[in-house]
């Protein structure tokens, strides 16, 4: 069984530990964090053991709204961060995410503008706890003062992978795919690498366990890796298409990086085939069955009974308008990204 362990990364300390919500507050004073804001949801405030605790040693307690991270982020914002930056001798409290990756990404978001502290505590495998990569607040992007990273993550391994099965594999294969997506970039880097296969590979050995008997430390690790891997290396084709459709045709985000994953993959492979080999190997497979072996960890739906098919070429024309597209070998074409996001719809 994977052990608990503390990374310290620079700037940023992960904490990996079983039973690491109840521990929460104790670990918050520990590392410096005294009163600080924290951001969730109902849910976990209600279902995840020692939320009620962290709740209690927390200043004010703000559930986030629903929505996308930068109108949830906007309509947080009034609480959380002064109004300009000539305010900056205002004192601004941490603020704690304790969460899935809409959550996280929040905090960041807001931060972004206040210059707050954020500290980590996943619910998902999301892999946001991990990178500086989020979006910024609704009308306040001029404000922001650079993108923000969690100085503090609280891995705790069973509130990361507590999700039912089906939601658990989507939300794994939006971790596979940050390490996927990261192999063949310009930044791709031997740390980059090692992490994203490594993380895969914890991943698939997790997902093909039953789940009563499952290494929940590994699964939540593999997400760990792989995020640290997308932060190093940045992001490329796969998640290029699943942020766009997740914005322009709603569908939502771990179910669409999980369907898109297998025709991105099988689109990569073909351009650059050595990364993708050493990918299959670390899935425990040969490269002409990564995408099956793929669709076997995930089981992803159908994005087609998930999203708006009427604003497919919207999304279409707004991938091929981001930068990243184009370190791809031979940029995609409108027919290929069409072709690619119609096999999973």
């Amino acid at each position: 069984m994977t052990a608990d362990f503390t990374w310290r990364d620079a700037g940023r300390t992960v904490v990996f530990r079983r039973g690491g919500v109840a521990a929460a507050a104790e670990l918050l004073r520990e590392y410096g964090v005294g009163e600080f804001e924290l951001l969730s949801t109902g849910r976990a405030l209600g279902e995840l053991d020692g939320a009620k605790d962290l709740a209690e040693a927390a200043s004010r307690v703000h559930e986030v709204p629903q929505g996308q991270v930068p109108a949830a982020a906007a309509a947080s914002m009034g609480a959380l961060a002064p109004p300009s930056h000539a305010e900056e001798g205002v004192r601004v409290r941490p603020l704690v995410a304790l969460g899935g990756g809409r959550v996280v990404d929040v905090a960041k978001a807001i931060a972004a503008i206040s210059g707050a502290e954020v500290v980590a505590i996943p619910t998902t495998l999301s892999g946001a706890e991990m990178t500086g990569i989020h979006r910024l607040p609704e009308g306040a992007e001029e404000r922001a003062r650079g993108m923000v990273r969690p100085s503090l993550v609280i891995a705790e391994p069973e509130a990361m992978t507590g999700q039912p099965e089906e939601q658990l594999r989507a939300s794994a294969m939006n971790a596979l795919a940050h390490g996927a997506d990261t192999l063949y970039l310009p930044l791709s880097n031997p740390v980059s690498e090692m992490t994203a296969l490594r993380g895969a590979a914890l991943i698939a050995g997790g997902l093909d366990e039953e789940r009563q008997s499952r290494d929940r430390a590994a699964l939540a690790l593999g997400s760990i890796l792989c995020g640290y891997a997308i932060d190093s290396a940045g992001i490329g084709l796969h998640h290029v298409i699943c942020q766009t459709l997740v914005r322009i045709c709603g569908t939502p985000h771990a179910g669409t990086n999980a369907a898109i994953l297998p025709p991105a993959l099988a689109f990569l492979a073909e351009r650059v085939p050595e990364p993708y080999e050493q990918l299959a190997t670390a899935l425990g497979t040969e490269r002409d069955r990564l995408v099956e072996r793929v669709r076997e960890l995930g089981r992803p739906p159908s994005l087609g009974e998930l999203g708006d098919e009427s604003k497919l070429d919207e999304a279409i024309e707004a991938m091929l308008q981001r930068p990243e597209l184009a370190i791809v070998s031979g940029p995609p074409s409108a027919e290929d990204l069409e072709r690619l996001v119609l096999q999973a719809w």
